[in-house]
């Protein structure tokens, strides 16, 4: 199942949990979930929720002011992490979003649609302050198809369509949505370097999930 997740997928979720262990508890949430997604500022997500008039600032500020932090921070690992229900479930309607879109892959605009249709965990609280709830599902899935690439008004455009049309904006499609540009990362001052982790990250996932 994780083999269909992206690269920058795995990531939310690893920030994730770094997000939860610096508020000293022992979950993942679906609000750290969001932050996860606002770190991975690259990402599809963070693009699309941009492109909704949505700055990922005040995504974070609003998450900052709202998020739940133990009065006295427990020393977790890895290994204590769990997701919630909620954070759960999430996932779950990220991998239904991907099927319903033909797509053979999860990504971070699946999960930023997963965390939308979930509608009572915070991050969907928060989400909807800023303006963007389960009512604007079909124009997040709109905007998600543009930046794709995919023709206007396409509901189920499957794989191999989605490429070809990607190809006409980009000569390397396959890097742009499963990778990122190192070098230009690196030039902005944005890059967070993991060296030789995929393994733990891996292991990570396959934790969170039990």
């Amino acid at each position: 199942m994780w083999q269909r997740f992206t690269d920058r997928a795995r990531r939310v979720i690893q920030y994730a949990q770094e997000e939860a262990m610096r508020c000293g508890v022992n979950y993942v949430g679906t609000e750290h979930l969001l932050l996860g997604l606002v770190r991975e500022g690259e990402s599809v997500a963070a693009r699309i929720l941009e492109r909704l008039g949505v700055s990922l600032g005040r995504v974070r500020a609003e998450v900052e002011k709202h998020v739940q932090r133990s009065p006295h921070p427990q020393r977790v690992s890895p290994h204590d992490m769990a997701l919630t229900p909620r954070a759960q479930k999430v996932l779950q309607l990220a991998m239904d979003e991907a099927r319903q879109m033909n797509h053979n892959y999860v990504g971070t605009e699946h999960i930023l649609l997963g965390l939308i249709r979930e509608r009572e965990g915070l991050a969907a609280q928060i989400l909807a302050k800023l303006g963007v709830d389960e009512r604007d599902l079909e124009r997040v899935r709109q905007q998600i198809r543009r930046y794709l690439g995919e023709e206007e008004g396409v509901t189920h455009a499957g794989p191999h369509l989605q490429l070809q049309q990607h190809r006409r904006r980009s000569p390397t499609p396959m890097l742009d949505q499963f990778s990122r540009d190192l070098t230009r990362l690196a030039e902005e001052g944005k890059l967070d370097p993991v060296i030789g982790r995929d393994k733990e990250i891996e292991r990570l996932i396959q934790i969170l999930c039990r």
